[in-house]
């Protein structure tokens, strides 16, 4: 059954309220913000679109862009973010978390399929928290993957094209009672 809330929509005021706050943005806290939502679900693509939505909003804050500059490249990863189907990680092997970072990527640094110095990057970006996701073993858990997506994408972001984004040094998951797929103690985020 498909949620009668705007997810999507949600994702972007979020997003461009926080950067018209004028504040450094931590994308692993406004990503915990979004996804305490009521009605954001547990597990459904929204989580596609949420990982390169907040970190184009740090990275943009960070870097000075102007709210129309982000509320474009908004407009693109959420674009491509709706091309990531349902269960893309157990259906085609590569979590929408790691895409998402992947769309992130190509979008900041202007990356197209012809694209030389940057091609390399962007899927390394991708490829790289993809194994972190994959070193948890399933089942999927859609909060879990974008936690480990932002953490990874923090000092990835910083050797690359030296960008320093700041993480908290302890995500704690407040979803798994609502997550009947929750893997417990296995799981990085989990507390009790």
């Amino acid at each position: 059954m498909e949620p009668c809330f705007d997810g999507y929509a949600y994702i972007t005021e979020e997003c461009l309220g926080a950067f018209r706050m004028g504040k450094p943005i931590v994308p692993a806290r406004l990503a915990v913000q979004i996804m305490r939502h009521p009605e954001f679900p547990m597990h459904y693509p929204y989580h596609h679109y949420l990982v390169p939505a907040v970190m184009l909003t740090a990275v943009y804050r960070l870097q000075g862009e102007t709210e129309e500059a982000l509320g474009a490249a908004l407009e693109e990863a959420k674009k491509r973010a709706l091309n990531v189907l349902k269960g893309f990680c157990g259906l085609y092997g590569d979590c929408g978390a790691a895409v998402g970072l992947g769309i992130f990527m190509s979008i900041l640094t202007g990356t197209t399929p012809h694209s030389e110095e940057t091609w390399a990057m962007t899927n390394r970006i991708t490829a790289g928290s993809l194994m972190k996701i994959a070193e948890i073993d399933g089942p999927r858990c859609c909060k879990r993957n974008c936690f480990l997506a932002l953490q990874y994408a923090v000092p990835f972001l910083k050797e690359t094209l030296d960008i320093t984004l700041e993480a908290p040094e302890e995500i704690e998951c407040t979803f798994s009672t609502v997550n009947e797929d929750c893997k417990g103690d296995a799981c990085p985020f989990f507390r009790m």
